[in-house]
């Protein structure tokens, strides 16, 4: 049995831990270097301050993936718009973990209010752009080589749900 709750502090070993394994193996993220404690503890508290959501999802009481959104362009005219992410643990993909947390947070997103969810997803993955049509998200268009990482340029997917 799943279930979806809110994070606490004791689920930032799990989310550093999820976060890292993107970095270092995936182009899910792109970063380079991994995070620290002290910058996952940074993240965590600033989106406490900032009032934006972070879920976790459990699977047999062990949490094993999580959800946020948050600003999605710094300028006034995009305050009704918000970037999401979505990570589950290695080993917990395809067990409707991810449909669990992202269900969840769109519910979260409309109930305060915005207008659009945006994911900025790496072109290559045609799991997570099939998965989010399934949401009913669009493509929204691709940025052609604007990130580089593991020694090869990458074209960024914008896909977008209009919430209200």
């Amino acid at each position: 049995m799943h279930t979806i709750r809110k994070a606490t502090a004791s689920d930032l070993e799990m989310i550093k831990n999820i976060t890292n394994h993107n970095i270092l193996h995936t182009t899910a993220n792109y970063d380079y270097e991994p995070k620290t404690d002290a910058e996952i503890a940074q993240w965590f508290a600033d989106k406490q301050n900032g009032n934006w959501p972070v879920i976790v999802a459990e699977g047999n009481g062990v949490p094993i993936g999580f959800a946020t959104y948050g600003t999605f362009r710094v300028k006034v005219g995009y305050k009704s718009t918000v970037e999401h992410s979505v990570y589950v643990a290695e080993g917990a993909h395809g067990k409707g973990i991810g449909r669990l947390l992202l269900s969840r947070l769109i519910n979260i997103c409309r109930q305060e209010g915005y207008h659009c969810m945006v994911g900025c997803i790496d072109a290559s993955n045609a799991g997570s752009i099939d998965f989010h049509k399934k949401f009913g998200f669009t493509e929204a268009g691709v940025l052609k080589e604007v990130a580089y990482k593991f020694d090869k340029w990458l074209d960024l997917q914008f896909m977008q749900l209009v919430l209200l």
